[in-house]
């Protein structure tokens, strides 16, 4: 038995519902079925009697007209079906697109692996050049045969396989087979097998045009706003950025939708046209159909970072400099004795999450963490580590497991850091139940634009967390996403602030590090930090030592930027292994 018998045989087992059964078929006709026009496949069974060169002289021949039922009119140069005149004319397109870009007056901006930033003249974005290759008709034809054989024959599902890169592998490999068991019927050079094979994978378990752009680590999101028109990228250097990608067909772009809509269990349609899910990769996708989304789907594709950003990332972007750094260090950790409990506020992209990372990644590692998030996005460097996230109701409404009852379940597990992932209702009340009842070290972060409309967001409805509960946290830290003409878009921390007065009932904001945008610093200001003043009382510091211990973390911050150190496992480690040695000389001392 051939290979493609065995395929076939494997395939009636996991598929009995083929929409073209093969049951009975020897392996010549299944290849005229999989590898011929549907409106040709009852000729090809007719002679099956007259052997494989009957079968042969049929493929070779012209097409005749087919039935008005088919739809199509295929000639032996030009398929005229719909679909194909549909690729036709987006092959035009694409071939247009190409002559205007080539005409234009332009100027190349940066290159790498496959990419070209181009500055257009007369447009205020600049224009990011992907080197992804549009097939043409006659391969479009051999991609689509391919695929459609290779959908029929491979029983193994994408979400069987993890590991995307495994995925990709096994996918690949089974589509070389198939493509060299036909070899004869579908006639592909031996040099573009792999050009096929990669491109019937692409579309069967990636995002087609997208994957390219899913590949580049220097894009932050994917934008997709609907056909006939660029897609959008956020490049973490260049910022918004028009692509050459182009969707020609709504059809495309829902196909897209719907494949990660499969891939997360969910459903996208009318009835429900919002879609708002994580990929395997940790990737936030958020998609509009109509009748909500007017000018046609959307697609919204946050990137999941591999490599998370450190402390010594955020130091050399200028988001804080090496004295705020050391603040933060000791704030997180706490000298091992009384870690800070911290809200990071901040607006849409001002880098909260990020921030929550590196203080996270900071915690002893003799620290059991539990996080809750909305979507899973953090990455920590700690081994006793459990993560949540929660879950929206199923199709029938049923099912649904909110942030506050995974905050709720979490005090059960015996916790000593409790971090959420961001903060928007009821589970805020949890929370500061726990910050107030020893859970020393907990984080979130909140949507808010300073430390004052923290505190407002907080005791205020949907939150409502009494103002009394706010004495237990310690420190606010708010990120701004500003443009500046001569940096453009940057990131920073404008506050770090405390709350004070609350059990005095006049609870207000003491800011200890503000930033100043006249020359783009983070400054301490006059006020003394009563954080600090509570590790003085569980350390039994005075305040010139514990000065000291921020000047020496300082200069091991230092050091790891001179050296550039800025993985974070390394700083994670560093940060570990240093915590160790102090504790063990204050101890002794």
């Amino acid at each position: 038995m051939s290979y493609l018998s065995d395929l076939v045989e494997k395939s009636k087992k996991a598929r009995p519902s083929l929409s073209l059964s093969s049951k009975g078929k020897t392996e010549e006709e299944l290849r005229s079925l999989l590898f011929t026009p549907p409106e040709r496949a009852g000729e090809a069974e007719a002679l099956k009697a007259e052997g494989e060169d009957a079968l042969k002289a049929i493929l070779s021949k012209p097409s005749p007209t087919p039935s008005s039922d088919v739809g199509a009119a295929i000639s032996a140069d030009v398929y005229k079906t719909t679909a194909e005149l549909e690729e036709k004319r987006e092959l035009e397109l694409a071939e247009e697109q190409q002559r205007e870009f080539e005409k234009a007056s332009k100027k190349l901006v940066d290159s790498y692996k496959g990419v070209e930033i181009y500055q257009i003249a007369g447009d205020p974005l600049l224009f990011y050049k992907s080197d992804i290759v549009k097939p043409s008709l006659s391969e479009r034809r051999i991609i689509n045969t391919v695929r459609e054989a290779a959908t029929r024959l491979i029983s193994i599902e994408p979400y069987e396989i993890r590991d995307p890169v495994q995925r990709k592998k096994v996918y690949l490999s089974k589509v070389l087979d198939i493509i060299d068991s036909a070899a004869a019927d579908i006639q592909i050079p031996k040099t573009k097998r792999e050009y096929f094979a990669e491109a019937v994978v692409r579309e069967m378990i990636g995002f087609g045009l997208l994957d390219k752009l899913l590949e580049d680590d220097k894009l932050e999101d994917i934008m997709v706003i609907g056909e006939n028109r660029p897609v959008y990228v956020f490049h973490r250097d260049h910022e918004m950025m028009k692509t050459n990608i182009v969707f020609y067909n709504e059809q495309d772009i829902l196909d897209i939708i719907d494949k990660v809509a499969r891939a997360v269990g969910r459903r996208i349609d009318r009835a429900d046209p919002l879609l708002d899910a994580r990929l395997p990769d940790g990737s936030r996708v958020n998609a509009t159909i109509p009748p909500i989304s007017i000018g046609g789907a959307t697609l919204s594709i946050r990137k999941f970072r591999a490599d998370p950003f450190s402390i010594i990332d955020l130091l050399n972007f200028g988001t804080i400099n090496s004295e705020l750094a050391a603040f933060l260090w000791l704030a997180s950790d706490g000298m091992g004795v009384k870690p800070a409990n911290v809200l990071i506020a901040g607006g849409t992209g001002s880098g909260k999450t990020s921030m929550l990372n590196v203080l996270c990644s900071l915690i002893p590692e003799s620290d059991r963490v539990i996080s809750i998030e909305d979507t899973a996005e953090l990455q920590l460097p700690i081994q006793h580590w459990i993560r949540f996230e929660k879950r929206l109701p199923s199709l029938e409404g049923t099912g649904e497991i909110s942030m506050a009852a995974l905050v709720k379940n979490s005090l059960r597990m015996r916790p000593d850091r409790i971090i959420v992932g961001e903060v928007r209702g009821e589970e805020a009340d949890t929370l500061f139940v726990a910050m107030n009842t020893g859970h020393d070290g907990s984080m979130g972060t909140i949507h808010a634009n300073s430390a004052a409309e923290t505190r407002v967001r907080v005791i205020t409805p949907p939150m409502s967390v009494p103002e009394s509960m706010l004495s237990g946290l310690d420190l606010i830290i708010v990120m701004q996403r500003i443009h500046l003409r001569e940096k453009g878009t940057i990131r920073r921390v404008v506050e770090v602030a405390e709350v004070s007065g609350v059990l005095e009932g006049e609870a207000h904001m003491e800011v200890i590090y503000k930033w100043n945008p006249a020359n783009d610093s983070i400054e301490r200001t006059s006020l003394s930090s009563r954080y600090l003043q509570r590790v003085q009382d569980y350390t039994g510091m005075d305040r010139l030592e514990v000065e000291k211990e921020l000047e020496r973390r300082r200069d091991v911050i230092v050091e790891m930027q001179k050296k550039k150190i800025r993985a974070v496992l390394e700083t994670s480690s560093a940060a570990k292994n240093y915590l160790l040695g102090r504790i063990g000389t204050v101890r002794a001392e």
